[in-house]
């Protein structure tokens, strides 16, 4: 779990309006949600009828279209 120590910004009425977070906490926000988002895909993969093709072959397919257009 990460751990934030936001700093708030506040309106004439002591309303919070913005956030302050250091960059290695807002970076970390961005990499937790980055593999959120990997998962996300994986599952949405996993629940689809396409069909699936193994890593290795997958980069063979993909050095070969890469060969033959270069």
């Amino acid at each position: 779990m990460l751990t934030i120590h936001p700093q708030y910004i506040t309106d004439s009425a002591g309303k919070k309006i913005s956030v302050i977070i250091p960059m290695n906490e807002f970076n970390s926000i961005l990499e937790e949600l980055e593999e959120l988002e990997d998962v996300k895909l994986y599952d949405e993969a996993k629940l689809s009828d396409e069909p699936t093709v193994p890593i290795d072959e997958a980069f063979k397919i993909i050095e070969a279209n890469r060969k033959n257009k270069g």
